[in-house]
């Protein structure tokens, strides 16, 4: 026999019917039956999800006349699941045709997030029930669609549905959900991409870094106070400053004096080379090897010219871009060494992520469009797509000693990133449609990977699954659970703990 449509429209919106503790008849201390009480319609317990809210809500089936008892639970969605403390809420009786019957409002919560609500409808037939809540943040409406009143309590008790024996599911009531970090999702079906997970490092992008070198040997002086790494610098602060001395062997003065002696010697020696040849004294041969000698006397020059800023015993070392104080290479007061480098400024607006690939995965290197990363200090996960990012470079050779092949991804550091970090990557292909749920849902035991999943407001289930690839936000299900079963994403290790310690707070709940 086919069950009711209230019935069966209850169930497909997450209602089910709460049987009793016992089954079959009673004895007494001296083994005498005790007739059975008369008997009731068992509740039922609905559980609706909309974008900001979830809404569990256990009452009694409705009988024209009768009061009905609604304790009414509403969760605020977001990164945490959290009770609604404030708001108040509507509850309407609304005709199939869209009218209003009745309606009864609750105020504010008697605790937070629970809702107690009473109504007594009027007369028999099928109904919607419409909760408005209102909160200082948000509103939203839920509706649970074709419920029946019926005209008398036999008639509900005569439609109820036989109670499902055998449940595996673990009770984990709305209360304490609300005092732990918790959260779950559905499993979705969506685009995923294939995966492979190797180690890289974040870098500076090329030219989001400049290094202040000494253009002359000397002693390097320091120009601004507090000159540590990490401090903001401007374009065209000066922060060092070289003076050369009577010691120093390889002084830059000293080479710019020569150079313009041999330009002066080469030049005179041109001139003359000139008027020789044209009275063939000398050869062309000799004349352009004169020639020569005076363009390498030009270019040693110019090869030795440095910035305004520079005397032959002194040069002032400016920031060339704005940005902070990677790094300070020498010490204040130290001899430096022309062309060493004395300091790191760095834009720090754009980054690197360097992945080193095995090199079976030379052919599909060119694949590979975009990745996930996560960040050994507090395992956060990013993505380049999030940070403007693109492959800049892959590698076509691995570098002596390492069997590992470069790809280069250039985005912006949103992240407070570290240049040098060490990082864990998810390189990512093609996409292809999979099932997959959030990789904070998987918990593990040995070797067998599993999820709780929630069968109703307060119910769940342990449900071992196979898993596939993952890009270190999402995993793949192979098989265990199927799309729009939702999973524990926070907070399944206190369900995993309340099974084992066996005890469980009083509900409090009033039908």
């Amino acid at each position: 026999m086919m069950l009711p449509l209230a019935v069966i429209l209850c169930i497909l919106f997450g209602c089910k019917h709460e049987p009793g503790a016992e089954s079959g008849h009673a004895h007494d201390a001296d083994g005498n039956h005790i007739a059975p009480a008369k008997p009731s319609p068992e509740p039922l317990a609905c559980t609706i999800y909309t974008e900001k809210t979830e809404l569990f809500v256990e009452f009694k089936p409705l009988v024209a006349g009768q009061e009905s008892r609604f304790a009414a639970h509403f969760t605020a969605l977001g990164d945490l699941f959290q009770a609604i403390g404030a708001g108040s809420v509507t509850l309407s009786l609304v005709n199939t045709s869209g009218s209003t019957a009745q309606s009864i409002t609750a105020e504010k919560p008697e605790v937070p997030g629970i809702f107690r609500l009473r109504m007594t409808p009027g007369n028999a037939g099928i109904y919607h029930l419409v909760f408005d809540i209102k909160t200082p943040a948000s509103t939203d409406k839920i509706t649970i669609e074709n419920v029946e009143v019926f005209p008398d309590e036999k008639t509900a008790i005569e439609k109820q549905p036989e109670a499902e024996g055998g449940s595996s599911d673990i009770s984990y009531l709305k209360e304490q959900a609300w005092k732990v970090e918790f959260a779950n999702a559905p499993a979705r079906v969506q685009p995923f991409s294939e995966v492979v997970k190797t180690s890289g490092q974040i870098l500076a992008a090329p030219g989001d870094e400049a290094v202040l070198t000494a253009q002359i040997s000397g002693i390097a002086s320091f120009s601004e106070k507090n000159m540590v790494a990490g401090i903001a610098v401007g374009a065209g602060t000066m922060l060092f400053t070289v003076k050369s001395n009577e010691v120093v062997q390889s002084n830059l003065g000293t080479a710019v004096q020569q150079a313009e002696n041999d330009l002066a010697t080469a030049k005179k020696n041109f001139e003359r080379a000139s008027e020789l040849v044209k009275d063939k004294i000398i050869s062309e041969k000799d004349f352009l090897e004169a020639k020569l000698r005076l363009e390498n006397a030009q270019s040693q020059l110019a090869n030795l010219s440095v910035s305004k800023n520079f005397n032959q015993n002194r040069q002032s070392v400016a920031a060339p871009i704005s940005g902070f104080l990677k790094n300070v290479l020498v010490e204040n007061g130290a001899f430096v060494q022309a062309g060493q480098p004395l300091a790191t400024i760095s834009k720090n607006k754009r980054l690197l992520l360097r992945a080193d690939v095995s090199q079976k995965y030379f052919p599909k290197l060119a694949s590979f469009t975009a990745a996930n990363f996560k960040t050994a200090d507090d395992g956060q996960v990013f993505s380049t797509r999030n940070l403007n990012g693109r492959v800049v470079s892959t590698g076509k050779s691995a570098d002596a000693g390492s069997p590992f092949l470069p790809i280069h991804f250039e985005m912006d550091n949103r992240g407070n990133f570290v240049p040098g970090s060490v990082v864990e990557v998810f390189l990512q292909s093609g996409t292809k449609p999979a099932l997959v749920i959030p990789i904070t849902a998987l918990l593990e035991e040995q070797g067998v990977f599993y999820v709780y999943v929630q069968t109703g407001g307060e119910s769940f289930q342990k449900r071992e699954i196979k898993i596939g690839a993952s890009d270190g936000l999402n995993v793949q299900v192979l098989s265990g659970i199927a799309e729009g079963e939702r999973v524990v994403t926070k907070g399944a290790y206190q369900i995993k703990l309340s099974t084992a310690s066996g005890t469980m707070p009083a509900h409090g709940h009033e039908h």
